[in-house]
């Protein structure tokens, strides 16, 4: 799942309290100088349902930490965020400290819309992991950093091991590469006749990154997907379609299908996440007996996603968001976060504590500790400036390669030419 808020019943792990103390920033200056008192307005992204108790609790901590303020915390549906964001920012109402995701932070930073955090609080960047910061700091705009670091996410692979079995491929052998991966997806075609396969989705912009394709040039002026390796990429996909290890009813799969399929037993690999497992025992338990759990398939980096919260440019407090901000973003409570929910944090060496290091022999447990260990090689594969409308035109392009109609290389160069004229015209 790309971020918590979306996953609708995220798993709830052991609990934990909320944090304040030294990591806490601002005392009673705010980082951008002024003190820290009066009201701001605080908006999440799909989480009162679930974790109430939790952002109560840090706004309640915040306000006992620093007398005179007043938080309040907004919860926005998960269906329509990003719009709502664009409106609220033409109408100049975007709440004083916003949960967002790079995409939406990408747009409104551009339009001045954020605060600079870099310039805001240039110490803060010691305090997050390095991927993380570099994440909400964008070139293609003017090089800033528009949020601190919320929370981060990232998976295992799962793989069903009955399915490989039944195509003759060794269970205990577990793809981590794509050149392993394709080679047991065409056997696995070859006994499966249609029936079942080993994907159950076309490459999407992150595959791209995790193969090994630069995805934008350095100074994120211009998409360059369509480079000689990224061609690679989709040639052996078209391959794999031509064997029949990707079935024609894919070609406009999004995740929710891919994870329906797994779940259903179609499908011999899933890159997936916590929630996907407690998903499995709960609703596919048949299935659930039948997994196995490996690291993320990649030739590169493995990839992440991120949440961060940003500070709006305009708000009239400025010096109370940035101590919100940071307070809800420090070590303590990230720690506390992530014991109450199915992601990680993005501080620096929180990961080395024994939560996300040592096994405690639950099925929760282990997807933890695997992808644990993979945030310290993650990175956001997704280019901020990645639009839905760039998503849709790519799913298309593939879709037309696969089917003879292009061939991979027009159908990237096509992409990236219509991505490149959105972004021009941004």
């Amino acid at each position: 799942m790309r971020r918590l808020g979306m996953a609708g019943a995220i798993l709830v792990l052991a609990g934990c309290g909320v944090g304040g103390g030294d990591d806490s920033g601002g005392g009673t200056d705010g980082p951008v100088g002024g003190k820290v008192t009066g009201s701001i307005t605080f908006q999440t992204w799909n989480l009162k349902g679930n974790y109430a108790d939790y952002f109560t609790g840090l706004v309640a901590a915040f306000e006992k930490e620093h007398p005179g303020t007043k938080v309040k915390w907004i919860d926005q549906p998960a269906d329509g965020y990003s719009a709502k964001l664009s409106a609220d920012a033409a109408a100049g109402t975007l709440p004083d400290v916003m949960d967002l995701g790079p995409e939406a932070g990408y747009t409104l930073a551009g339009a001045g819309k954020l605060l600079d955090i870099a310039k805001a609080d240039p110490a803060a960047k010691a305090d997050f992991l390095p991927a993380a910061w570099n994440a909400m700091t964008w070139p293609g705009i003017d090089g800033g950093t528009y949020g601190y670091p919320f929370y981060l996410n990232t998976g295992p692979s799962f793989f069903n091991t009955a399915l490989m079995t039944k195509a003759g491929l060794d269970p205990k052998t577990l793809p981590k590469t794509y050149d392993e991966l394709f080679t047991q997806a065409d056997k696995m075609a070859a006994s499966a006749k249609g029936a079942y396969s080993m994907l159950g989705r076309t490459p999407v912009i992150e595959t791209f990154g995790t193969y090994g394709v630069e995805l934008m040039n350095k100074d994120a002026t211009a998409f360059t997907f369509n480079s000689a390796k990224g061609v690679e990429l989709l040639t052996r996909y078209k391959k794999l379609y031509d064997s029949g290890a990707l079935t024609e009813d894919i070609l406009n799969e999004k995740q929710v299908g891919e994870v329906d399929k797994f779940k259903a037993g179609q499908l011999g690999w899933l890159p997936g996440s916590a929630y996907n497992l407690a998903d499995f025992k709960k609703n596919a338990p048949a299935i659930y007996k039948s997994v196995a759990i490996g690291p993320i398939v990649a030739n590169a980096a493995p990839n992440m996603y991120i949440e961060s919260l940003a500070v709006s440019s305009k708000t009239g407090n400025a010096a109370t968001a940035v101590a919100f901000a940071k307070f809800a973003t420090n070590k303590a409570n990230q720690l506390a976060f992530a014991h109450r929910a199915a992601i990680f944090p993005a501080t620096q060496h929180t990961l080395d504590d024994p939560y996300f290091t040592k096994d405690d022999g639950t099925d929760e447990g282990r997807v933890r500790v695997e992808a644990a260990a993979q945030i310290g090689r993650a990175v956001v594969h997704w280019p901020p400036a990645f639009s839905q409308a760039m998503v849709d035109e790519l799913r298309e392009q593939v879709a037309l390669a696969l089917k003879g109609d292009k061939s991979p290389k027009q159908a990237l160069d096509d992409t990236v030419a219509f991505c490149n004229d959105k972004l021009r015209r941004a």
